[in-house]
């Protein structure tokens, strides 16, 4: 589909409502989401909505942007149009790594090389692979096998690999028929698999900087875990059908292959299980093989793994920085979650704390008192949290840290993966340091030109301090100060007719007077100007601003009862201060040790799409010092408690 180059519009960053929207229906569309998120129970619901996060963004980093994009295809050159969503996975550069065309999600290879068994892979012979590298698409004769894939039914995805390289796909593709219902390729005719992407074409090759696309990996662990190895490849594709049949259908002819082609499948070497270290302990492990023993040991030591990154990270600060009593939220989210050796979508989905022996994140942290490592306390009947931790227990002391998956992109980052991931609160904020300046404007209205002079126009605005030189500059060169008062200015028609024209009860005083004082004068002037603002960012200069209508906006802090007597904080208004909401609620999560949600601000436009946080329990004062920690000052704030039914 993607031979020739196509069109593609300026990237544009991707919204985060929209970022999820898709993540979430490419793990519908392939059937990747487990019951977590819909069959949680309350306990379950911070684990279950946190698993679905790190699936999420895994598939659809944080950094993704999209861009519109047009091609011709086909003899008859037929128009197509979609949209590419590019991005970044850990130590890559940024490359295409979904395509939309007609509502249906493609994965590139380079999605697929990051994520194993992301959807069904089948097998051809290399110089087969080398046809479909030119557009040609896969036909039945050409298919390695039996047996298939059980999801490689018609109309479903697939990746296509070589015989030589079972664990590489180099090509997506459609399946044109049942192919999990072969019990034979030989004797077979017509498509299998009409390709739409491979690694070569140009949707490969397309980067921002221009470099040629990436070469495929020689081996990657995840793709056959599950897949019958090299020599088995070999034998099944020995009975392959090499006519050439189908060869007027468009696809590869298969006529010109040799023995020696077909059965060079031995080229690759593999690690086994048995040799990888032993502190790697599910980095290439087969998820689906994986006991509740096994899963059990992934959260016991993922939690030694939050209490000795805290310890190695805050050696200065009470408590190693961690502030008692612990939520079962904070635990799972900064103690356990970051520190899960989760390697792939799929081991997400296996690791999983509802698959321990415990299936709660309550009944993990009795069993850790049961193990003297921490002391916990039942609060309100409902909830389990840590009154203390035991950082001299023998076990934390000897804890020996395991590798996991760096965090050098938004994905890591969403997974709470590396070196600094929970602690230091590394949001990606890059709204944290911002300095931030408030300018109220003022647009006279067209009955008050005569007064501000040449200077006015429909465009023209004046700050306060701008208003009083102006007004200045008319009463003297209309010779208005009064000769008795210089702090008096006399009325003249203009005055008297447009500044005073009754909307006021004092109007009539003012012109029986016939003289105003200068200060009232220009206040009233003031008032009678149409407000705007303009909020400058990090020394903006005013004229690349676009200031807006009305007086300057603030950001809204509510704290508010709910169910009952729980306490939750909302804050909304942000987005008028550059500050993003998704990473100020992940801080939030972090600083008030409990739970935060983004949801839409009801009221607001489609437009604006502004967002409202809500923090667990009153938190005004965290909230404040995260606000002036971007740039954002007190009497920019508002601040309702309707918990006490007063405005402060």
């Amino acid at each position: 589909m993607f031979k020739k180059k196509p069109n593609v519009k300026p990237l544009a960053p991707l919204r985060s409502s929209d970022r999820r929207h898709i993540a979430d229906q490419i793990i519908k569309d392939l059937s990747l989401e487990s019951s977590a998120v819909q069959d949680a129970s309350v306990e379950d619901k911070a684990t279950a909505v946190a698993e679905h996060s790190s699936l999420r963004n895994s598939l659809l980093p944080e950094n993704a942007q999209s861009a519109r994009f047009s091609t011709t295809h086909g003899p008859d050159l037929k128009k197509i149009s979609g949209t590419i969503y590019v991005g970044t996975y850990s130590g890559d550069e940024q490359r295409i790594l979904w395509v939309d065309v007609e509502g249906k999600l493609y994965p590139t290879v380079y999605t697929l090389w990051k994520h194993p068994r992301l959807i069904p892979l089948l097998h051809t012979p290399d110089f087969v692979v080398k046809k479909l590298q030119g557009g040609a698409d896969l036909m039945t004769p050409g298919l390695a096998g039996p047996p298939f894939p059980s999801k490689a039914t018609k109309d479903s995805l697939v990746a296509i690999a070589s015989i030589d390289s079972p664990s590489v796909p180099m090509a997506v593709g459609i399946c044109e028929i049942d192919i999990n219902r072969l019990g034979s390729v030989n004797g077979q005719k017509g498509r299998a698999v009409r390709t739409v992407h491979w690694c070569g074409d140009e949707i490969w090759a397309w980067s921002t900087n221009g470099r040629p696309g990436t070469t495929a990996p020689e081996h990657l662990d995840g793709w056959d875990e599950n897949a019958t190895n090299n020599s088995d490849l070999a034998q099944r594709a020995e009975g392959l059908d090499l006519g050439e049949d189908d060869a007027d259908d468009g696809g590869v002819s298969l006529g010109n292959a040799n023995s020696h082609e077909l059965n060079s499948s031995d080229k690759n070497e593999h690690v086994s299980g048995e040799d990888a270290p032993k502190n790697e302990l599910f980095d290439q492990a087969n998820t689906s093989e994986l006991t509740t023993k096994d899963i059990d040991e992934a959260f016991y030591k993922a939690f030694l793994y939050g209490i000795h990154h805290y310890k190695e990270t805050n050696k200065g600060q009470n408590n190693f920085g961690l502030q008692f009593p612990l939520s079962q939220s904070f635990v799972m989210s900064n103690l356990v979650q970051p520190f899960l050796p989760i390697h792939s979508p799929e081991q997400s989905t296996t690791i999983q704390i509802k698959k321990t022996s415990w299936k709660n994140i309550k009944k993990f942290m009795k069993h850790l008192d049961k193990q003297k490592i921490v002391k916990t306390k039942d609060r309100d009947g409902n909830e389990v949290v840590i009154l203390d931790i035991d950082f001299d227990d023998r076990e934390v002391l000897e804890f020996v840290p395991y590798k996991l998956p760096k965090k050098e992109t938004a994905a890591g980052a969403s997974l709470g993966r590396g070196g600094k991931a929970t602690v230091e609160i590394d949001t990606g904020d890059d709204s944290v340091g911002q300095s931030i300046e408030v300018l109220t404007l003022y647009r006279p209205k067209e009955k008050l030109s005569p007064i501000f002079g040449a200077e006015a126009s429909s465009n023209s605005l004046f700050s306060a301090a701008d208003i009083r030189p102006a007004i200045t500059k008319y009463i003297e060169s209309e010779n208005l100060i009064s000769s008795t008062n210089k702090r008096l200015v006399e009325l003249n028609p203009i005055l008297a007719n447009v500044v005073f024209d009754g909307s006021s009860p004092l109007d009539s005083k003012v012109i029986a007077k016939g003289t105003v004082p200068r200060d009232a004068l220009i206040d009233r002037l003031v008032t009678s100007c149409s407000p705007h603002h303009a909020i400058l960012r990090n020394k903006q200069k005013l004229s690349t601003a676009k200031p807006r209508s009305g007086m300057p906006p603030k950001v809204k802090i509510t704290l508010e009862t709910r169910s009952g007597n729980k306490t939750v904080t909302k804050i909304s208004g942000i987005e008028s201060f550059f500050i993003p909401p998704q990473p100020l609620a992940e801080e939030l999560k972090k600083v008030c040790a409990g739970s935060s949600s983004v949801e839409k601000l009801v009221g607001s436009s489609p437009k604006e799409d502004k967002k409202e946080i809500m923090v667990q329990g009153p938190q005004k004062d965290a909230v404040i010092k995260a606000l002036e920690r971007r740039g954002i000052r007190s009497q920019w704030v508002e601040v309702l408690d309707k918990t006490k039914g007063k405005k402060r």
